[in-house]
């Protein structure tokens, strides 16, 4: 199986990136539990936006999540706190160099 690799970037509405950012922490834990969940973490950007980074170890896993009840909640649990939809990009690894610094 290949790995799947998301970035999923959460634009904050005016004054709500600490609450954006709380309800992300809080739906977190329920994924980490997840079948098939290698990585699932926050970055804040340099604008109003927060990245997150997923690594699953198959598409049918990442599947699962995003019709899952983590997806769900954290769906509800966000919602106020954006100015537009999530930008969700899905990626398959390419290795390149070395193994521990070539791919994710």
């Amino acid at each position: 199986m290949t790995d799947v690799i998301v970035t999923a970037v959460f634009h904050a509405s005016a004054g709500a990136k600490e609450r954006l950012l709380a309800a992300l922490r809080a739906a977190i834990p329920s994924v980490h539990a997840e079948p098939g969940c290698v990585l699932y973490a926050i970055h804040d950007a340099d604008d109003d936006s927060i990245v997150m980074i997923e690594k699953w170890t198959s598409r049918a896993a990442l599947d699962a999540h995003a019709a899952g009840p983590a997806v769900e909640r954290l769906n509800e649990l966000i919602a106020p706190h954006l100015d537009r939809p999530v930008a969700v990009t899905t990626m398959l690894p390419l290795a390149a160099g070395t193994t521990s610094q070539g791919i994710l």
